[in-house]
């Protein structure tokens, strides 16, 4: 069964994407509190959450592999781009013109596997996809990765697998950490271990280091995929 293991990278939309009712509606909490220091402290950080809302966010990176070969791509925006040698030829960086066209490939090739593995794909990722391909009209090739939570066909989410769904809360054996503080645990290579972090990816963005992006996003999907195979070998039961 062929499995593909991705990950996103996602960037803010321009304020100026939104008419006056729209920014009405996402600044409206922020316009409730009494002092101007407070409102524009908050507004700024309502504006920093806008990658993490599909509606008011696009995806600038996916990265994927398949979990048994570990060749794969990964997909990035980019105006223009220069190409650069790489330490590994099983994965191939692919520059698009825009999000739809990332999308359409990333879709493009999805519709050649099985399953998917994810880190929190469930809450973040897919709904994320799903929902930009749909407001750019791009054709979903698979509309399953949602079903039912409990399984892991044809979706794996480690984040939900290594907390067993969560069911004894926020401060008992089953609280969710972070890709990182996994990672470290289980002895793999942390994606941060570069210096770059998801929270770099507006700046870098705007210095136009999108290759810097990209391989920062394939560092998530790498560790993702070593953390799936402890996950399958130590705690799943599946032969």
């Amino acid at each position: 069964m062929a499995r593909l293991v991705f990950d996103i990278e996602t960037t803010a939309l321009p304020l100026d994407n939104f008419d006056a009712s729209q920014q009405e509606f996402l600044f409206r909490e922020a316009e409730k509190l009494a002092g101007e220091e407070e409102r524009l402290a908050r507004r700024e950080q309502i504006q920093q959450w806008f990658s993490l809302w599909p509606l008011t966010g696009r995806i600038f990176c996916i990265a994927m592999l398949n979990a048994d070969t570990c060749r794969g791509q990964v997909l990035f925006t980019a105006d223009e781009f220069e190409e650069s040698a790489t330490e590994d030829s099983a994965v191939q960086f692919v520059p698009c013109i825009d999000e739809a066209e990332l999308l359409a490939a990333f879709w493009d090739v999805a519709k050649h596997y099985d399953s998917i593995v994810t880190f929190n794909g469930r809450g973040f990722d897919v709904p994320f996809i799903y929902l930009r391909s749909a407001v750019l009209n791009v054709p979903i090739s698979r509309k399953d990765w949602l079903g039912y939570r409990y399984q892991v066909e044809p979706h794996c989410d480690l984040a939900d697998q290594l907390t067993f769904y969560g069911g004894g809360g926020r401060d008992g054996a089953t609280r969710r950490f972070n890709l990182d503080f996994y990672c470290k645990v289980f002895g793999i290579e942390s994606p941060k271990a570069h210096g770059v972090t998801g929270y770099d990816v507006p700046r870098l963005v705007s210095e136009r280091r999108y290759r810097e992006i990209a391989e920062y996003c394939l560092r998530d999907v790498r560790a993702t995929t070593q953390l799936y195979h402890i996950w399958r070998e130590r705690l799943s039961g599946i032969k």
